[in-house]
C-alpha cells in the first residue's frame, strides 16, 4: 500500500475532472476517509499533504483525533445521532449530515451549552432509497427555511451519496439533479446561518462524475487507503 502514490494519483484524477469542468484542482476539497484506518496512516496522508480527514462513526472519530496533528480538520460524514452530538461540538470542522430538526435542536442545545457554533452539510437522500438518510428534495427548502430558529447552527452547503454502481455515468443525473438544488438556494435569500458554499458529492467510485457535474468536495477512502479492513 503506496498511500503517497495512491493521493498522487487521486489529486491527478482530482485535476483533470476540475479542468474538464472548468475549474481548478484548488476549487474541490479532498476529504481523506479514515473509516476503519489506523492512526499511522492519517498520519502518512498528513505529510503528503492532505488536510481534511472524514469519518463515518463518532466512537472512532474520538479514538483517533487525538492522536493526530492539531491542525487536521476533522469532518464527520456518517450519520449522526443525537446523543453523540455532544462529544463533537468544538472539534468537528464539518458534519455532513443534518437530515432532521431532531438532530438541530441537539446540535442548538448543546452549542448553546458549551456556548459555541457548528458547521453542518444538510444531507440530500436524491436517489430516495430507503436504505439511505437524508433528506427529500421537496423537503430541503422548507428545512433551510427553518434553520433560522437554530442560530448556533452555520449549514455550509449540502451533501449526497449516488445510488452504489460499477457504471459511474449513472450517477450523474443524480450528482446534476443536487447541483440544481444548490444553485436555487444559492440564488434565492437565505436565513443568515445559511450559506452555499460547499457541495459535498462523490466517492471513490464517482467522484469523477461528480466533480463534471459541479461538486467542490469530495470524500475518498479506498482508492487513498485501500479497501476497508
Amino acid at each position: 500500500m503506496n498511500i503517497a502514490a495512491n493521493i498522487e494519483t487521486v489529486q491527478e484524477r482530482i485535476r483533470r475532472a476540475a479542468e474538464k469542468s472548468g475549474r481548478k484542482a484548488e476549487d474541490i476539497v479532498l476529504v481523506a476517509v479514515t473509516k476503519t484506518k489506523p492512526v499511522d496512516m492519517i498520519r502518512t496522508a498528513f505529510h503528503c499533504g492532505v488536510v481534511h480527514f472524514g469519518e463515518n462513526r463518532v466512537q472512532e472519530y474520538r479514538k483517533k483525533h487525538g492522536s493526530v496533528d492539531k491542525s487536521v480538520k476533522w469532518h464527520l460524514i456518517g450519520q449522526l445521532q443525537t446523543n453523540k452530538v455532544k462529544y463533537i461540538i468544538n472539534n468537528i470542522y464539518l458534519v455532513h449530515s443534518l437530515d432532521r430538526e431532531k438532530l438541530a435542536a441537539e446540535m442548538q442545545r448543546q452549542c448553546e451549552r458549551a456556548d459555541t457554533t457548528i458547521d453542518t452539510l444538510i444531507e440530500v437522500n436524491v436517489s430516495r432509497e430507503e436504505t439511505k438518510s437524508g433528506l427529500y428534495e421537496e423537503e430541503l427548502e422548507t428545512f433551510v427555511d427553518r434553520m433560522k430558529n437554530y442560530d448556533r447552527i452555520r449549514v455550509k452547503g449540502l451533501m449526497t451519496i449516488a445510488p452504489y454502481t460499477t457504471e459511474t455515468e449513472t450517477a450523474r443525473p443524480y450528482f446534476a439533479l443536487l447541483k440544481k438544488r444548490f444553485d436555487e438556494l444559492k440564488s434565492r435569500k437565505l436565513p443568515e446561518n445559511v450559506a452555499m458554499t460547499y457541495l459535498s458529492m462523490g466517492m471513490s467510485g464517482d467522484f469523477e462524475a461528480a466533480i463534471l457535474e459541479g461538486s467542490n468536495m469530495v470524500r475518498i477512502g479506498s482508492s487513498i487507503f485501500g479497501p476497508r479492513m
